[in-house]
């Protein structure tokens, strides 16, 4: 039989090169990342090929390697900080990250709020801090390239330890300071004790002008009667192609509400993989997507009901104007001895104009008996009856338009607890608005 050979793309090439290149002076474990690596490699980029990629094929979506970017001077990370407007009236603890790396300036590690620890992952991988074996906490997602690609270039991180109720939310905030195109790959892990509760704030800005491609990955392990808040918006730059992962194990008698919001980004995927782990817990996840131009926002969505008796709850909005993509592929996976699973997952997209595209795609993989599950997926355009409603009394077409469309995506962001965030959202909604108007 004739030996097949996968014959490899420039970038593919190119990534062979920068590992090879990195491996020698990243921190930790060398032989775990040669294996993330070798994995990686075997199959290259995924492409349309691939049935999770169908929509988003990054072999060629990603036309080349960006150097990974250096350690920025304590000057240049304080200017770009400053200069970063997302949730910056939000009262939180900052856990900044420039340019891919932590920085520490500024955090007082013995004055931190009660019930948080932080320690470095630069220097918990140098030191084979005990900590890192919670990393990687839901096992199947260490079969996604995007999730390779990350265990195999992660310089820099944190790793955060909740315990108790911590009423300060936590803002994990990624800038990136630099003009020219860099990548960065950050690894955070949030270990959430026992009764424990937190808010977690991400957000993640770069430049406009620069193709920049980070590829973050936030790791949440929620103990039993833990409540955990996760806000995070995507504000990267006009040109950037953003990789991102969010792998959650949820204990029992937990909850866990969690939404994304895109607007940035030439390219963006966000991956969700949840694990139910513990019965009796609850789960809202949901998500916001804004794209205009020829903007591509791809959300992705697994959530495995591991154990009997837990509840899932999955509602992503989209508005498509421009000639945009959008992207939503959802999947529960309940085994069979997972009775009692309760899953409901829904998807609307909103297309403001004829040259939009959105692309569907939620399934159930059933195999108990006694469940509740249930998906839908609708697209569609404004109801002309409400338009003539509101234009009938005074309001001009584009300010009826947005009126519309933030009710329509205000029922996802509604679930967001935490008023400040909220607030912010709706202003990254109404901002969004307003420069399309």
């Amino acid at each position: 039989m004739a030996q097949v050979t996968l014959m490899r793309t420039p970038t593919e090439t190119a990534l062979v090169q920068a590992f090879d290149a990195a491996k020698a002076y990243l921190p930790g474990d060398v032989e775990s990342r040669a294996q993330a690596f070798e994995t990686f490699n075997r199959n290259g980029l995924p492409h349309r090929r691939v049935e999770e990629f169908k929509y988003t094929d990054l072999r060629k979506l990603m036309h080349d390697v960006a150097p990974f970017a250096v350690k920025p001077s304590s000057t240049t990370a304080a200017a770009a900080l400053s200069a970063a407007r997302a949730f910056v009236g939000v009262e939180a603890l900052q856990v900044p990250f420039v340019d891919g790396h932590f920085v520490s300036d500024g955090i007082a590690f013995d004055q931190l709020p009660e019930g948080v620890e932080i320690v470095p992952l630069a220097e918990a991988l140098a030191s084979g801090h005990d900590w890192l074996a919670h990393l990687s906490p839901v096992p199947w997602a260490k079969d996604n390239p995007v999730y390779q690609l990350n265990s195999s270039f992660m310089a820099d991180g944190v790793m955060i330890k909740v315990t108790g109720a911590v009423a300060t939310p936590i803002h994990l905030r990624f800038v990136t300071a630099s003009t020219a195109a860099v990548a960065t790959a950050t690894r955070v892990l949030v270990l959430v004790d026992d009764g424990a509760s937190v808010t977690i704030l991400e957000t993640h800005e770069s430049p406009h002008g620069a193709a920049h491609q980070p590829n973050d990955v936030i790791e949440l392990v929620a103990g039993d009667n833990t409540n955990v808040q996760h806000v995070r918006l995507n504000g990267e730059g006009d040109e950037a192609l953003a990789l991102s992962t969010l792998a959650v194990k949820i204990g029992a008698d937990a909850f866990l509400n969690s939404i994304n919001v895109v607007a940035g980004s030439a390219v963006s995927r966000h991956q969700v993989f949840a694990m139910f782990n513990g019965e009796n817990s609850k789960a809202q996840i949901n998500g916001v997507t804004m794209i205009t131009g020829r903007q591509h926002a791809d959300s992705t969505l697994m959530v495995e009901h591991a154990v009997p008796h837990c509840e899932s709850r999955e509602l992503f909005k989209t508005v498509i104007d421009g000639e945009a993509t959008g992207v939503f592929q959802g999947k529960i996976i309940v085994p069979s001895h997972a009775q009692k699973t309760d899953g409901r997952m829904m998807s609307a997209a909103l297309l403001l104009s004829d040259g939009g595209t959105m692309y569907n795609k939620p399934e159930l993989e059933i195999f108990a008996d006694d469940v509740q599950c249930a998906h839908g997926a609708t697209c569609g355009q404004l109801d002309d009856e409400l338009l003539f409603y509101l234009m009938a009394r005074g309001l001009p077409r584009k300010e009826a338009e947005s009126l519309l469309v933030q009710a329509f995506l205000g029922q996802a962001i509604e679930f967001v607890e935490n008023e400040s965030a909220r607030d912010s959202l709706i202003a990254s909604v109404e901002g969004w608005l307003k420069a399309r108007a």
